[in-house]
């Protein structure tokens, strides 16, 4: 593809960007960045949030892992509509009642202070990583298209893309990103709808005849029941919902865009409508995967060392320009629409959970600008080690850190006794050094078992135990007694 071409959609995408944050940071302060004034209509966050939560993660990684492991990522997917239902029905009302900015401050009411800020850490460390892996796709696909004509270094490509990522967030923060997140998950499912359109031209299928294409594929297997591998399915199904709980019940990014509807019944509209697409575009990109390698098997094109590397290869060399075009912009918002809020995310909870609040717009800049920055180390020292699929990568380091935030919260909702506010810090800290461990040796101790995204649970179970042997029978004070109640 024509470099100027790229340089052209960028630019443009970009630009519109640009215009829809100037449109809607107008009058904006701390309330509109952190909260959104609380008046986003439900619709436009459910429409917006599937590209949030998709990422460029899904639209690179999960069509070249078909080639891995079939359709069995569609086990997990089917976990994660289970989550998405129990974050509608347990923690939205939660939040909503207690009347959150940053989601964390229930571990302050419930715990106590190091509590609080034990699991405000572990969302910003496990924040930073994600998604600085998922900028790390686009990052990587913008060198290949455009900058490596220009002789331009990774690390450069990198700062450009954090740059423009905080442009347009700087100053409206999740009121703008309900916005500019809407317009790119439009972006991301129209390039996906026209990359399967114009693969079924070149085989020349018709509808019927791709759909019989892709079921009787063996890369469409879903279920594995065989219990050692990590692909089973009551590993997979329990993982995902977890992973939802963790990731989007219990993760400051994704429920400040819930926190921005007018109440609970709403946001609990926005979840379940949302979950339902969420499903449906998980198998359309299961569906393009399958399609992208039949594709290079008719016609003989060898599959790239790289799985993640599958769809940018045929899009941008053998699609055409329409595809090319479409695909760029497709990953250019699904990267976009997770990291851009990511961000806007890491500063809120900065803000509210250690500075509780009391900030002024200048510094809320400056946090603002720092996380920029740590994002910007983490893409490039990742660049240097990175070995394996994304997707994988993303939903290990998951597990390690949002596991102690799932031990925390089922442990605070579950009962009512008191924890040695003291101790819990260690408890969270040795509990994924603990779960590495078990992992490690899984094979030896376990009979042959290998972990999968499971290993969420097993390091949420090991910090709720812990929890349990550092706590006693006593009931909290009336108020904390309420919160559980």
């Amino acid at each position: 593809m024509n470099i100027w071409i790229v340089f052209g959609i960028v630019f443009g995408y970009f630009g519109l960007l640009l215009f829809v944050s100037w449109l809607t940071s107008k009058n904006s302060n701390n309330e509109s960045f952190f909260t959104g004034n609380r008046k986003s209509r439900w619709y436009l966050v459910a429409f917006g949030m599937i590209g949030a939560s998709l990422s460029g993660v899904t639209f690179i990684s999960v069509p070249g892992e078909v080639g891995n492991t079939g359709w069995s990522y569609f086990q997990f997917v089917l976990g994660n509509l289970v989550g998405y239902w129990v974050v509608a029905q347990v923690l939205i009302p939660l939040y909503y009642r207690l009347e959150l900015v940053s989601i964390y401050t229930y571990l302050n009411q419930r715990f106590g202070h190091k509590t609080y800020k034990t699991g405000s850490i572990f969302f910003l460390i496990s924040q930073t990583i994600g998604a600085s892996f998922r900028l790390f796709l686009v990052a990587g696909v913008l060198q290949l298209a455009f900058f490596n004509a220009f002789g331009i270094p990774f690390w450069l490509t990198v700062f450009i893309t954090i740059l423009l990522i905080w442009a347009y967030t700087f100053r409206g923060g999740i009121k703008t990103i309900v916005w500019t997140d809407t317009l790119q998950t439009l972006f991301m499912l129209t390039s996906v709808v026209v990359t399967i359109v114009v693969i079924m031209s070149k085989l020349d299928l018709d509808h019927q005849s791709v759909l019989n294409a892709i079921g009787e594929s063996k890369l469409s297997k879903i279920f594995t029941w065989d219990w050692q591998s990590p692909q089973n399915f009551f590993k997979q199904f329990f993982a995902g919902i977890a992973v939802v709980i963790v990731m989007n019940g219990l993760d400051q990014n994704m429920m400040q865009k819930n926190l921005t509807c007018k109440n609970t019944k709403e946001a609990q509209k926005n979840i379940y409508w949302f979950s339902l697409s969420f499903v449906l575009a998980n198998v359309m990109f299961l569906c393009l995967g399958v399609l992208l390698y039949i594709f290079a098997q008719q016609n003989g094109i060898i599959i790239p060392e790289r799985t993640d590397d599958l769809y940018a290869f045929l899009a941008l060399k053998h699609f055409g320009l329409l595809v090319g075009v479409m695909f760029l912009l497709g990953i250019t918002a699904a990267a976009y629409s997770s990291a851009d809020s990511a961000l806007t995310a890491l500063t809120t909870s900065f803000c509210v959970d250690f500075l509780k609040g009391e900030v002024t717009q200048k510094k809320r800049l400056g946090i603002h600008l720092i996380f920029s920055a740590i994002m910007f180390v983490v893409i490039v020292v990742f660049s240097l080690i990175n070995d394996q699929s994304v997707v994988t990568a993303v939903f290990k380091v998951a597990g390690y850190t949002y596991g102690p935030l799932l031990g925390l919260f089922a442990f605070g909702m579950s009962n009512s006794r008191k924890v040695k506010d003291f101790w819990v810090p260690y408890i969270c800290f040795v509990s994924p050094i603990v779960t590495y461990l078990i992992c490690a040796y899984s094979e030896q101790l376990l009979w042959g078992y290998q972990f999968g995204f499971e290993l969420l649970i097993l390091n949420g179970l090991i910090t709720f135990l812990g929890l349990i042997l550092i706590s006693e029978r006593k009931r909290m004070l009336m108020s904390n007694t309420k919160l559980t109640s």
